[in-house]
């Protein structure tokens, strides 16, 4: 099989995350890539499930942004408070 070359565009930090991650697995950017290529390919799907951030939701959204408007007029004062931790799931 003929080999060909892929340019990848992306952000210098999380290429330096990739490369850390893999080499810890014992691989290279390459390997790591072309592992979810061939995943892609049998599946037909990208082999991972995509979701977004549900901080962005239109419920939280919206929520959001009535608690900005009772701020600024005055219905609901900003206070300071301690901040908690939060189990990952």
């Amino acid at each position: 099989m003929a080999n060909t070359t892929v340019t990848i565009r992306m952000d210098k930090e999380l290429k330096e995350q990739a490369e850390e991650l893999f080499s810890d697995l014992g691989m290279n950017m390459t390997t790591a890539f072309t592992i979810f290529a061939k995943s892609a390919v049998r599946q037909q799907k990208i082999p991972f499930e995509i979701e977004r951030d549900p901080f962005y939701s239109e419920a939280n959204m919206n929520r959001l942004r009535k608690a900005v408007a009772d701020v600024e007029s005055g219905k609901s004062i900003l206070t300071e408070h301690e901040l908690i931790e939060v189990a990952d799931d």
